[in-house]
């Protein structure tokens, strides 16, 4: 008579080895918020030649500065929460953000040079120019991820590495470090959220809450117009370099924070969770956001925003419009398929083949794992629960042969 614990674990069905993990679809609701904020990103771009002649147009652009780049930074930050010092991940931070901050902070000051016609552009990595702050910044947040996922308190802490940086002018610019430190809250933030936290703000309570709050913000930004300096939304200088004395730094650090939170939640409670015809965009929103800065710095250098009427509310509003078309038609599949090889580079030339095979085969080793133990453990109580029941019934058997 064969034992019944070998029989179960004979008859057990094998199952297949654990393979790779499967690409898992993207979301739209995340592909819709970067395609709307890189939209707004541009829409502030163009309308700086234009806003000094009108306090509305100043008004719109301080509530649109004021969680743009916080909502961008935030999912950065909520994307980023599983980056390690796994080789293939490395391998992806330098082909992803290293390499297109190296060649477009190189166009940039090509452009700057030859085109617009400044010859003392020097080309300069440490010294990010205009829109490639964002990728060196990005290069920071990202490889500092592992130490925020240690910390016990990790908001708290770039809160307290943000207000030190708003009051320490000899930061200097170097790497732009003032906006790297003065940001990193938001991104440390999207460190700390979870799915659930999105399903909230997409509540309908939240969506008619935000109504009310933005009229708020816009009603504030046109009474700050004469009052406040700009310079405050750009988190790019300390407070002592915008004329305040040194204590605003901080207090404008809390309070920059907590309007950019209110916002970004109402703006993301207004993002469709569906797949709309603008989905597919957000997933070259870093192609429209480098590449309109050069749309916008040769339409200054041409003069074309010089026309009076322009500057009046018609003028801004197809100025606008243009603004969102053009940014649109960047972040669309043949502007990524010809600007793939600086956005999204190989270069297999560049690293060990190991490098990419590794992390691969952590990922499924850890998972073959995982379901081995599982198993493991599975038939383990298996065969527990069948010697406990096959001991139980020889010793029922016993108690009524002594009965008997």
């Amino acid at each position: 008579m064969s034992d019944p614990v070998t029989s179960l674990g004979q008859n057990r069905t094998p199952r297949p080895p654990a393979g790779p993990p499967a690409d898992r679809p993207r979301d739209a609701f995340f592909d819709n918020a970067k395609y709307l904020a890189i939209v707004l990103v541009a829409m502030g771009h163009f309308w700086e030649p234009l806003k000094g002649d009108s306090r509305v147009l100043e008004a719109v652009y301080r509530v649109v500065y004021a969680f743009h780049m916080p909502a961008f930074i935030v999912v950065s930050g909520y994307f980023s929460r599983t980056f390690d010092m796994r080789p293939d991940r490395l391998r992806r931070l330098v082909t992803g953000v290293a390499v297109p901050y190296v060649l477009f902070e190189t166009a940039y000051s090509l452009f700057q040079r030859f085109v617009v016609g400044s010859p003392g552009q020097d080309i300069s990595l440490l010294d990010p120019w205009y829109l490639t702050w964002f990728l060196c910044a990005l290069f920071v947040w990202r490889l500092t991820t592992p130490l925020w996922r240690a910390v016990r308190r990790p908001l708290p802490v770039a809160f307290g590495v943000a207000m030190l940086a708003s009051v320490s002018p000899a930061i200097g610019d170097d790497l732009d470090l003032q906006r790297v430190l003065q940001f990193l809250p938001y991104f440390v933030l999207g460190l700390c959220l979870r799915p659930e936290h999105f399903r909230l703000v997409r509540r309908w309570p939240v969506r008619i809450a935000a109504v009310p709050v933005f009229a708020l913000a816009a009603a504030f930004a046109w009474w700050s117009v004469p009052r406040m300096d700009t310079a405050w939304f750009y988190h790019r200088d300390a407070a002592q370099e915008l004329g305040a004395p040194w204590w605003c730094g901080p207090v404008m650090v809390l309070a920059m924070f907590g309007c950019s939170t209110v916002l970004t939640a109402g703006f993301l409670s207004w993002v469709p969770g569906r797949r709309t015809w603008f989905t597919t965009l957000g997933a070259g929103t870093l192609y429209g956001y480098l590449l309109h800065g050069f749309v916008v710095k040769y339409a200054v250098h041409e003069g074309w925003f010089a026309p009076g009427w322009l500057h009046g509310p018609l003028g801004e509003i197809l100025v606008t419009v243009l603004a969102g078309a053009c940014v649109t038609l960047l972040c669309g599949r043949p502007v990524r398929r010809v600007f793939r090889f600086a956005m999204e580079p190989g270069m297999e030339w560049a690293f060990r083949r190991e490098t990419a095979q590794r992390g691969a085969r952590s990922g499924e080793s850890r998972g073959s794992r995982d379901s081995r133990d599982s198993r493991d453990s599975r038939d383990s109580r298996d065969s527990r629960d069948s010697r406990d029941s096959r001991d139980s019934r020889d010793s029922r058997d016993s108690r009524e042969m002594v009965s008997a």
